[in-house]
């Protein structure tokens, strides 16, 4: 098959930090490009001046995150146009071409708002491209399209909460897409240590490429007297991922999957050969390819709708590994072996590359100049030490400055670890990053709060995966969840009870795979702050539905009001009201692919949480009945 010529932009532009001094693109280009910024307002041109930012990530790849920064500040809930401005004429001329497919029907130019008094807030989490489902991204084109069409205005922003690509869930198309765009763009490769291949350029035809990678990964032996008696001396993967058989390894694969999942500029020259893959494995590879070819399918609205939303995003595990640090142990086992160490490096550099740099890029100028120094035209050369700078920074948590403020909080990196035993989860924040976080909320009056995994969870299921964290299998479960480490949980718990705290909180979370929405409130208190949590998860996974149905009904049943085993938990002192879908009231989760939707009034004293289902159903959660009516369930 022949390829086409490259287009001049592969990805991007997506529209990141949006605030009132300047805003933030983040898009890559195939070739060099000095590009500036130019931004209007009612066809009047503004001056601004354009910081253009590049890494060169392969021959023909060039990572841009351009900052355009006005004269005059910008405006809240002001339509701005703006428009990419190449220096070279031919290029100029390039990006014509490729415009109209970004712009709306009836629009010549891309354009946006910057958020102020927040209002109407999107977010979701899990977006993996081979769950069955459909893309629910595709809900904000629909919303931006209508504000074109004269309807109702646009959300203020987008925040992605976590899992925005699975590293450690490939599917055997997406990966052989993955080695074609590698190829394509020449992608820069890297030399690997105690691995089976000595450089990532040799994972392109081995035997083990495609659902054997489980086979390179790093393993351990066994070291547990029950592992030894019933399998012997056998090792175990390093990862503890099911579905590791495609497992990314090299950042050439990491930046390769991120342009395949936000943009659809190189998919028409991308083609699936089930021939490359050993027999036993082609057809689930045919089922997979049915279904990455849909996801494809609907890129074009995805990255129409980035281009027009701000848009913030912060990782959890699946960006890395499934998993990521969970407990002490798991993170002595894969950071003391070289290729293990290397491949979560990759995925968080693939990450700062393209999702947390364009977050808040003043923040990163440290590692930008570390990044400088690694990334030049005849590949990465100081590679090692910039994975090590990205291990070692604390600052991937950051707050926005709208009203209410939104605290986005890093729940992966400064992780409260167990002293008492290696199997034990370790806590989502220490103490350090906790108390810094208190500090933070003294003084406001409402906080937004983006938490990669609910701070309240379904209590049964937090039950069970207490049971099996006591059995020492804590990674069976993924018990991952506020309440599994103590001092985690009592530190976070009494920030909700200190009085000093904000009267309102809104806590947004993802991670778990479907939705739910809790109001909490604190017991033997006269004046309670009022906490939200809407949990919507993901934006294109489920939970599987047989189970989630059972796991609901028996939280709902040994969790209700009267249940004495309320007394048994760390909220103890909180009463959590769960609302209730409007589609089925005899059930609180919701398992559909969704992104959320929040709508919120100035006073934050009417929180409306509406699930975007990417069927096309619009779901909400209603507060709970008024006192004269039957109350809702607590837990």
């Amino acid at each position: 098959m022949t390829s086409s010529p490259l287009p001049l932009v592969i990805a991007g532009p997506i529209l990141r930090h949006t605030q009132r001094a300047d805003f933030t693109l983040w898009l890559v280009t195939s070739e060099p490009a000095e590009i500036a910024v130019a931004v209007s307002q009612a066809q009047q041109a503004l001056c601004s001046e354009t910081t253009d930012r590049v890494i060169q990530v392969g021959e023909r790849a060039f990572i841009h995150v351009v900052t355009c920064t006005a004269e005059a500040p910008l405006a809240s809930d002001t339509l701005y146009h703006y428009q990419l401005e190449f220096k070279q004429t031919a290029q100029q001329r390039r990006w014509q071409n490729q415009l109209p497919a970004l712009c709306y029907s009836g629009q010549t130019t891309l354009h946006f708002r910057v958020p102020g008094a927040i209002a109407n807030v999107l977010h979701g989490s899990c977006r993996k491209p081979h769950h069955p489902s459909q893309d629910s991204l595709v809900r904000v084109d629909e919303l931006i399209g209508e504000e074109c069409r004269g309807g109702a205005t646009r959300p203020d922003l987008l925040l992605m909460t976590g899992d925005q690509i699975y590293a450690d869930d490939v599917a055997g198309p997406m990966l052989q897409a993955i080695m074609q765009t590698i190829a394509r763009l020449g992608l820069f490769h890297e030399t690997l240590d105690e691995a089976i291949v000595d450089s990532t350029a040799q994972l392109d035809g081995h035997p083990y490429c495609y659902y054997h990678r489980q086979q390179i990964l790093p393993q351990v032996a066994t070291n547990t007297a029950l592992s030894k008696l019933f399998f012997g001396a056998k090792k175990k993967p390093v990862f503890t991922s099911v579905n590791a058989q495609n497992h990314l390894i090299g950042l050439a694969e990491v930046i390769a999957m991120y342009l395949l999942v936000w943009s659809d500029a190189l998919w028409a020259d991308i083609a699936f050969n089930a021939n490359e893959v050993d027999p036993a494995h082609q057809a689930l590879f045919n089922r997979e390819a049915d279904i990455i070819d849909q996801f494809s399918q609907s890129l074009p609205q995805v990255r129409r709708a980035l281009a027009h939303i701000p848009s913030y995003m912060i990782f959890d595990d699946h960006d890395v590994t499934d998993d990521w640090n969970l407990t002490r142990g798991w993170e002595q086992e894969v950071y003391g072996h070289p290729l293990s160490r290397r491949m979560v490096g990759n995925a968080l550099a693939g990450y700062w590359l393209c999702q947390g740099w364009a977050n808040q890029p003043d923040r990163f100028a440290a590692i930008e100049k570390l990044a400088n120094e690694n990334f030049t035209a005849n590949g990465m050369v100081k590679h090692p030490a910039f994975i090590d700078a990205l291990f070692e920074w604390e600052q991937w948590h950051y707050q926005l400055d709208t009203q209410p403020p939104v605290h986005v909080l890093d729940t992966r990196t400064r992780r409260w670890r167990s002293e008492s035993s290696l199997n034990k989860p370790s806590g989502l924040m220490d103490w350090e990053a906790l108390c810094e976080f208190q500090h933070q909320l003294i003084g406001q009056n409402a906080v937004i709060v983006v938490s990669a995994a609910p701070i309240y969870g379904v209590k049964f299921i937090e039950v069970i995966q207490k049971l099996f964290t006591l059995a020492g299998k804590a990674l069976t479960v993924d018990a991952e969840n506020w309440m599994a480490h103590k001092g985690t949980a009592s530190v976070i718990l009494n920030i909700f009870r200190h009085y000093k705290t904000p009267p309102h909180f809104i806590i947004l979370s993802g991670d778990v795979h479907y939705s739910f929405v809790y109001d909490v409130r604190l017991r033997f208190r006269r004046n309670s702050p009022e906490i939200t949590q809407f949990t919507c998860s993901g934006i294109k996974n489920t939970f599987p539905n047989t189970l989630i149905r059972w796991l609901d009904r028996l939280n709902q049943w040994f969790y209700s009001t009267r249940s004495p085993l309320n007394i048994f938990t760390r909220r103890r002192n909180m009463s959590v009201h769960d609302r209730h879908p409007d589609n089925n009231d005899r059930i609180a989760l919701l398992n559909q692919a969704a992104i959320g939707q929040m709508l919120i009034d100035p006073e934050i004293e009417n929180v409306r949480c509406i699930a975007l289902c990417s069927n096309g159903d619009t779901v909400e959660f209603p507060p709970e009945l008024s006192d004269d009516e039957t109350p809702a369930r607590e837990q």
